[in-house]
């Protein structure tokens, strides 16, 4: 498959240079690149969150029937509700 890529001009011709100086083509010192750096990186496992639930009783009886709106607005001020 053919492709064009651009690359920096000192980048390029330090592998051209190292290319020559090889016995290689561009071409061979690109896939030999790539295929090196491929094997390097190992797949990541997938993020999993951890189950960090807690075992409870559910809300105390006074809380069972109220809004979320009141449950909020004790948690911001206890003393007086609001």
């Amino acid at each position: 498959m053919k492709t064009t890529i651009e690359l920096p001009d000192p980048l390029f011709q330090q592998a051209r240079r190292h290319a020559e100086r090889h016995q290689m083509t561009m071409k061979a010192l690109i896939e030999q690149g790539l295929r090196k750096v491929m094997a390097e990186k190992k797949p990541e496992e997938p993020f999993k969150l951890r189950d960090a639930s807690v075992k409870g009783r559910g809300l105390t009886p006074e809380f069972q029937n109220a809004r979320w709106e009141q449950i909020r607005d004790l948690i911001h001020d206890p003393v007086s509700g609001r």
